[in-house]
């Protein structure tokens, strides 16, 4: 039986039932916004904002939808409100929606390094808080998203929330002062695998493999070696192993690797990534 190593069951459909507004619907906004109304979310029970009129226009004319820039009265209407807004802008869109924003409303943030902690005081009362940190993978419903809650959320605010999110992807909930490390994992983690991917169909090219053959080889390659590793839930090292044979080629490829130190460096940009994603939202202040 396949040991799924997150949590990836059929999502939620309590949400379609709820209002949700979502303020910055730029690029993971508008991802979310597109994977909540294929996933059965009535179109008149949601709420966008952007910044600027010009872009409201634009926006609505590819959602379907009326897109505004009124992020207090989005807010007022719903029950679930996104912040999809870069980490510097939070604290001017918590200002503005302070007063329209109360319990039993969820706020769910996307900003990376925001704490809930942070979100909860800028808030009137006690309102429930879910931080949430999606990738770039959720425009093809493949993404990977991190959720933890804060301290006036409940389990059924996170299960909420979870619902949202595997319209696009899978979930894992994990303690807040881990979610900088999620950031520098999975949110980080689709840019390096894509130099992975370039990297392997130079090689195919190099080896006199046609450059559009290559690409496919090496992008199937890398998702079929991600689903062995999800379905199955063995140790990355025991899958390596299977596939490499005593005196075979797969051996000799191996060793020039751990030469050219790979597995240290993508270590290190994942650490990097991490201390990064700590500063983001006091940039600006």
């Amino acid at each position: 039986m396949p040991r799924p190593l997150t949590s990836s069951s059929a999502p939620s459909t309590g949400f379609a039932s709820q209002r949700i507004a979502v303020l910055g619907a730029g690029k993971i906004g508008s991802i979310l916004l597109q994977g909540l109304l294929k996933a059965g979310l009535p179109r008149e029970r949601a709420f966008a904002t952007v910044r600027h009129p010009e872009r409201a226009s634009v926006v609505s004319t590819q959602l379907s939808l009326p897109v505004g820039t009124d992020n207090r009265a989005a807010a007022r209407q719903a029950d679930v409100i996104l912040i999809c807004v870069k980490p510097q802008a939070v604290r001017d869109v918590l200002e503005e929606i302070r007063e329209a924003v109360s319990p039993p409303q969820l706020v769910v943030s996307v900003a990376a390094s925001v704490t809930t902690r942070h979100i909860e005081q800028a808030l009137t009362g006690p309102v429930p808080v879910v931080r949430a940190m999606p990738n770039t993978p959720c425009v093809v419903g493949s993404g990977m998203t991190g959720l933890c809650r804060g301290a006036h959320a409940s389990q059924a605010n996170l299960e909420t929330a979870r619902g949202l999110f595997e319209t696009v992807g899978r979930t894992v909930f994990v303690d807040e002062k881990l979610m900088d490390a999620v950031t520098g994992l999975s949110a980080s983690g689709p840019a390096f695998v894509y130099i992975i991917l370039e990297s392997l169909a130079e090689a195919g090219v190099k080896v006199g493999l046609p450059r559009d053959v290559a690409t496919l080889l090496s992008a199937q390659t890398l998702l079929g070696a991600a689903q062995v590793a999800l379905q199955t839930g063995d140790h990355p090292a025991l899958l390596k192993d299977a596939v490499t044979t005593p005196a075979g080629c797969t051996i000799d490829g191996i060793l020039e690797l751990e030469e050219g130190k790979l597995r240290v460096t993508l270590i290190k940009a994942v650490v990097k990534a991490t201390e990064r994603a700590k500063q983001l939202m006091f940039e600006g202040q």
